[in-house]
C-alpha cells in the first residue's frame, strides 16, 4: 500500500469537504520550513544559496503549529535546511502528529541516526531521505563524501525501529535511466515504503547546466515506465503520466503552500518573489495568472511535483478510468 489507509480517508474527506464548498484554491499539503540551516551545500539546491546570508533564521514552534493550523491540511511536508538541526523539531513534529496530521520529514540523512530516538514510529509519521543516484552520483551533488553510505545507514536503522521510511529522487542532466534502476533496486531490498521522483528545478541562482529541458524530461520519464510496476513510486499515476509526455497538466503552485522564517513564500516553492504574512493573503492576492509555462520564463522548464501533484490529484476525479488507476496504484503500492 502506498499510504496509510488513514491518509487516504483523511485526504478524500479534505477533498471532498473543499470541493463542496465550492473553493476555488485550496492548498493539499503544507510545506513547512522551521529551519534555513543545512549542513551540506548540494549543488542542484536554490535554497543554500538563497539563504545564504541569513542561515540563522528560523522558526519557533509555535510559529510551526500555527501555519499547520493555519493552512489546515491533512499533510505537513517538514523540510528546510535541514530539519533535524531545528533544536525544536522533536517537539514540532510531536505536536502536529498529535493533531493526526500526517508528517513527511525530509532529511539528508546525517543526522538520523542519532535523531531516532527523538521520534515516535506510527501512520503519522515518515522519514524522506533525499537520494539523488547511486553513492558516487549522490555524493558528488552533495558536495560531501560519505553521504549516500550514511543515509542508507540511517534508513536501515529507521526500518529496524519500525519507521516508515521513504525516498525522493531529483533528476538532472546526465543521470541515466540504469542508474536509477540500480537505485530503485537498492532501495527495495532494504525494503523503504515508497519512491518518488522528479526533475529538477532550474533554479536561477546555480551555476552550471545540471537542469533538464521540458523535452529532455519526457525523454528521460518515458524510459522509466517500465519500473512503474517494480518499484512502489508514491507519486500518482497522472503525475507520472504527465512526466513521460502523456498527460498534460497546468500547474497548481497554491496547492503545496510554503511557510518559511520569511512568512509564505510567494508564489510558490520554488520560486520567491515576495513573502506574504498570511496563507489568505497568498491564496487570494498573489497574481497566478502571471505564473506558469507560457507566462514566467522561470517556469518554462517546470514540471516539479510541488507543482503538478496537486493538479494530478484534482485530475483523478474528472473520469471512473482515472479514479480506479489511483485505487489500484493506492493499493499496489506503485
Amino acid at each position: 500500500m502506498a499510504f496509510p489507509w488513514q491518509l487516504s480517508l483523511a485526504l478524500t474527506k479534505y477533498l471532498v469537504k473543499n470541493k463542496l464548498l465550492g473553493r476555488k484554491r485550496f492548498p493539499l499539503l503544507l510545506m513547512l520550513e522551521p529551519s534555513l540551516r543545512c549542513n551540506l551545500s548540494c549543488e542542484g539546491c536554490g535554497r543554500v544559496r538563497e539563504f545564504r546570508s541569513a542561515p540563522a533564521q528560523m522558526l519557533s514552534a509555535g510559529e510551526c503549529l500555527a501555519a499547520v493550523e493555519e493552512a489546515r491540511t491533512p499533510v505537513v511536508a517538514v523540510s528546510g535546511g535541514e530539519p533535524l538541526l531545528h533544536p525544536e523539531i522533536e517537539q514540532i513534529v510531536r505536536e502536529i502528529t498529535a493533531r493526526k496530521r500526517f508528517v513527511y520529514l525530509t532529511t539528508n540523512g546525517l543526522l538520523l541516526e542519532k535523531s531516532l530516538e527523538k521520534f515516535k514510529p506510527g501512520p503519522y509519521f515518515s522519514f524522506v531521505l533525499h537520494l539523488d543516484g547511486l553513492a558516487e552520483s549522490h555524493n558528488r551533488l552533495a558536495g560531501q563524501e560519505g553521504v549516500f553510505e550514511t543515509a542508507i545507514a540511517g534508513m536501515k536503522l529507521a526500518k529496524q525501529a519500525g519507521f516508515r521510511v521513504l525516498t525522493n529522487t531529483t533528476i538532472y542532466k546526465g543521470t541515466s535511466p540504469a542508474e536509477i534502476e540500480q537505485l530503485f533496486l537498492l532501495l527495495s531490498r532494504i525494503p523503504v515504503d515508497g519512491m518518488m521522483v522528479a526533475p529538477a528545478f532550474s533554479y536561477e541562482a546555480v551555476d552550471g547546466d545540471v537542469f533538464l529541458s521540458r523535452d529532455e524530461i519526457k525523454d528521460f520519464f518515458s524510459s522509466l515506465n517500465g519500473l512503474r510496476r517494480r518499484f512502489p513510486f508514491y507519486n500518482t499515476p497522472i503525475y507520472l503520466d504527465f512526466l513521460s509526455g502523456e498527460e498534460e497538466l497546468t500547474c497548481t503552485p497554491w496547492g503545496n503552500p510554503t511557510r518559511s522564517p520569511g512568512g509564505w513564500r510567494k508564489p510558490c516553492y520554488l520560486i520567491t518573489d515576495d513573502y506574504c504574512q498570511s496563507l489568505g493573503e497568498l491564496l487570494e492576492e498573489t497574481p497566478w495568472e502571471k505564473y506558469g509555462a507560457g507566462n514566467d520564463p522561470r517556469c518554462a522548464n517546470c514540471m516539479t511535483h510541488c507543482g503538478f501533484e496537486a493538479s494530478a490529484i484534482n485530475e483523478t476525479g474528472k473520469n471512473l478510468a482515472n479514479i480506479w488507476r489511483t485505487i489500484r496504484w493506492h493499493f499496489a503500492g506503485g
